[in-house]
């Protein structure tokens, strides 16, 4: 386990490759500040909007980093610390932490849930991007799954809170948000969860189906009916996805 984290032993352990690695991080929060200032002038957005993004991102950037504190130094040495892939991801995240500030403000939803749709479009296509980068670079790694991962869950549970402030469904939506959360609980109890799966086209169709039925349900011009069908629909192709893998690792324990 690294060291507590203090100023003089972060300043000692951004050598290197750790270097880039940080200032991409110090420059991602700042490109973060300037969209949700953009966004509080153009959209007219309260500051709680900026706030939370920020808090958003903090909390994001502090557990990459983290994680990166956690490579050996001749990994990061070789080049595998934060990367291209994962650049393009922690780029995916900025979007990701601008839609969770959008949370503190709900007017703001409900005048622009047009400009919400195309901020989470954009994030949906960059999931596509860094796992292109990653092939094309060589830098795909265990730690760019992972980020890679958690930010999709992150990203399906801010639409999620969304949905649920706009009334577009009921509080039954925050199910698919929280199923990935309550999984890595579970594991915590039964450790044989915790385990690898196997690459799936099934499991990742899931993911951007969950996506893109939650963003479709945001639209206004989505029949309230029509959008509680199609996240109904997410959700039990997510409980189907993840009872599938359940008993694919509990066969494999």
């Amino acid at each position: 386990m690294p060291p507590p984290l203090s100023f003089p032993s972060l300043l000692r352990d951004t050598r290197g490759v750790g270097v880039r690695d940080f200032l991409a991080l110090v420059a991602g929060g700042l490109a973060l500040l300037g969209l949700a200032l953009a966004t509080m002038s153009l959209l007219d957005a309260s500051w709680g909007v900026a706030a939370l993004a920020m808090v958003t991102y903090l909390g994001m950037a502090a557990a990459l980093w983290w994680a990166l504190r956690r490579s050996t130094r001749r990994a990061l040495r070789s080049g595998n610390g934060l990367g291209p892939a994962n650049r393009v991801t922690l780029a995916r995240g900025l979007l990701v932490a601008l839609l969770a500030g959008t949370l503190a403000d709900p007017s703001l939803l409900a005048t622009h849930s047009g400009w919400l749709f195309g901020v989470a479009l954009i994030a949906l296509a960059l999931d596509g991007v860094d796992g292109w980068v990653a092939r094309r670079t060589g830098s795909a790694s265990a730690l760019g799954a992972r980020f890679d991962m958690e930010l999709d869950a992150a990203f399906i549970l801010v639409l999620c809170l969304a949905l649920l402030q706009l009334e577009r469904v009921g509080p039954w939506v925050l199910a698919i948000g929280a199923m990935r959360y309550a999984f890595v609980a579970a594991s915590w109890r039964w450790p044989w969860l915790a385990a690898s799966l196997p690459d799936s086209r099934r499991r990742k169709a899931v993911c951007v189906w969950q996506v893109a039925a939650l963003m479709l349900a945001l639209l206004p011009v989505i029949p309230g009916t029509l959008a509680a069908w199609l996240v109904a629909t997410a959700l039990a192709g997510l409980a189907a996805s993840f009872a599938v893998d359940v008993r694919w690792l509990h066969r494999h324990r």
